[in-house]
């Protein structure tokens, strides 16, 4: 391939990036591609079902189910800015990736991360108001508030992303570099830059800090003052219910914040390792796979709409009445 490259204050001003993705054997690469692309498939799917459901079932207009399309609707966009290329690159020799391509699948990326970094703490507030204030819960929760939270997380990720891309893009990147990843991540960039990047580095890790650090306590009180709510609760039955309500919630952040946080907390330092793109692969791929999965499996209203919406059924009269007696 021909590099191109523009001549800008005697520098060479890169114009493509190389990613190197799973450097495996076709066979291998071909079954690679088999397998992500069903799993991309199988989570737009899943999503697209989940959102469909709640508009389409009565029963699911509450505000977690609100936030829930949004994390749904969040995943499929997620997904989608990072497995279409990685799948093209599984069947090509030419892995290369333009300068505004890189720059554009990282902004989105960085974005959607970062939304649902903050969706995820507003969705374990609603649950801390729905099990610890059950009585206010909805004068509390109005549309209005569940609105301006949701468009809150979006704002954050858009702007966090925004300031961030400011300080990565204007690195100076020597020829064509070659990053070992498989799509444009914050910290390949980093370290392929020729310059110093320590300042790029800095505001990446203080916007990761408030990004990571300020939902993560949210949900971490939340929850605390949830469960010693819980286990307030005389009857066995009440605390199973209780905490049913909120256990897929709480298994869908374990999964995202772990992954996560092992990627982000040091970004450069983490990308000299090899794990590290396995573990890409766990909240790129895998967790928006399971999600949904996980929420169906443990809630019998989303099952019972999806069963409803696979079906096209619509509510019968009085099924409401016998479901939630």
């Amino acid at each position: 391939m021909i590099t191109r490259v523009l001549e800008v204050d005697n520098r060479t001003t890169t114009t493509h990036f190389i990613l190197l993705g799973f450097p495996t054997r076709p066979s291998f690469q071909l079954l690679l591609f088999s397998v992500f692309l069903a799993t991309y498939l199988l989570t737009l799917l899943e999503n697209f079902l989940i959102i469909l459901a709640i508009r389409t079932d009565g029963q699911l207009h509450k505000p977690m189910y609100f936030f829930l399309s949004h994390l749904s609707f969040l995943e499929m966009w997620y997904v989608t800015v990072i497995s279409p290329k990685m799948l093209v690159d599984f069947l090509t020799y030419d892995k290369s990736i333009s300068f505004n391509g890189c720059m554009t699948q990282l902004y989105f990326f960085v974005t959607f991360v970062c939304t649902e970094y903050i969706l995820l703490a507003v969705m374990a507030f609603d649950r801390y108001v729905a099990i610890c204030n059950p009585l206010r819960y909805p004068v509390i929760m109005t549309n209005q508030l569940c609105g301006v939270l949701a468009g809150g997380c979006w704002l954050c990720g858009l702007v966090t992303a925004m300031i961030k891309m400011v300080f990565i893009a204007r690195l100076y990147y020597c020829g064509t570099p070659h990053i070992n990843h498989y799509f444009c991540d914050i910290s390949p960039l980093l370290n392929v830059s020729c310059e110093d990047s320590s300042q790029a580095e800095m505001v990446d890790f203080f916007l990761a800090l408030m990004v990571i650090a300020v939902p993560l306590c949210v949900v971490v009180a939340s929850y605390a003052t949830i469960l010693t709510t819980i286990f307030r609760i005389p009857s066995a039955q009440g605390r199973k219910k209780a905490f049913s309500t909120c256990a897929s919630h709480l298994t869908v952040v374990i999964l995202f914040y772990s992954t996560t946080l092992f990627t982000y907390a040091r970004p450069k330092l983490m990308y000299a390792y090899n794990s590290n793109k396995v573990v890409s692969v766990l909240y790129t791929v895998i967790v928006p796979l399971l999600n949904p999965i996980i929420y169906c499996l443990r809630n019998r209203e989303v099952k019972a709409a999806l069963r409803k919406t696979i079906l096209c059924k619509g509510n019968v009269p009085g099924e409401d009445e016998t479901s939630s007696s």
